[in-house]
Parts: C-alpha cells; structure tokens; sequence
C-alpha cells in the first residue's frame, strides 16, 4: 500500500467552503477511481489547516490512479477551478505500510472504510 500524506493549508476562512466540495464531489470521484481517502483531520491549532491521507494500492497504479482524476473532466472543468483558488498551499509525502498498518476494508456498511493497527495502542 502507498499512502499520500496530504495537507492543506486554505486561504483564511476558506476551509469550511473547501471541504464541503471535497467531501461532495472530490472524495467520490477518488472512490469511483479506486483511491481511498481517509480524513479529512482538521486542525485543532489552525482553523485554515486539515489533512487527509489518500491511498493506492501500490507504487506503479499511483500515476496512472491519480492521471484519471486530475485529467478527468470532473477535474477539469469544475473541481480546479473551484478548490485551488482557495488553497494558499499544500504538502504531499508518499510513504509506504510495509507492515500493513491500514487496514482498507471493502463492505457496503456506512462509516469509515479503514482500520489502523498499532503495537501496544488501543483506542
């Protein structure tokens, strides 16, 4: 599993706005591509800041994952022109889970579609 670690930062008051349209129409649009999103985690130290986590099954579908979305016309002609004029900025780093640490689960049951194992944590 290759996992995106996204934050963003919007423009002052604009992250109510932002994830009303990410959770409507960006967050389905992953799901029908095959990406999985967890998040969004919103900041408690800045009311402009969340963070998601976006992802792909393995290293070599996360281009042609991601080309599907950005170049998909969903993309195109409503979500960039909508979001990005709200974002002073944003963070990716790719990581790994060697060790399966997410757990995607595929049911039909409403709620959040993973899991996360840790040593010795129980929530």
């Amino acid at each position: 599993m290759i996992i995106e670690m996204r934050t963003y930062k919007t423009k002052p008051g604009c992250r109510p706005q932002f994830l009303d349209v990410f959770r409507r129409k960006s967050m389905p649009a992953h799901a029908k591509i095959g990406m999985k999103i967890l998040g969004p985690f919103l900041s408690v130290e800045d009311a402009d800041t969340f963070f998601f986590m976006r992802g792909f099954p393995d290293l070599p579908s996360r281009e042609p994952m991601k080309a599907k979305f950005y170049e998909g016309e969903l993309w195109k002609k409503e979500l960039e022109n909508v979001l990005m004029p709200m974002l002073e900025k944003y963070e990716v780093v790719v990581v790994e889970d060697p060790d399966g640490l997410v757990q995607w689960k595929r049911d039909t049951r409403p709620g959040p579609e993973i899991s996360v194992r840790g040593y010795g944590v129980r929530w």
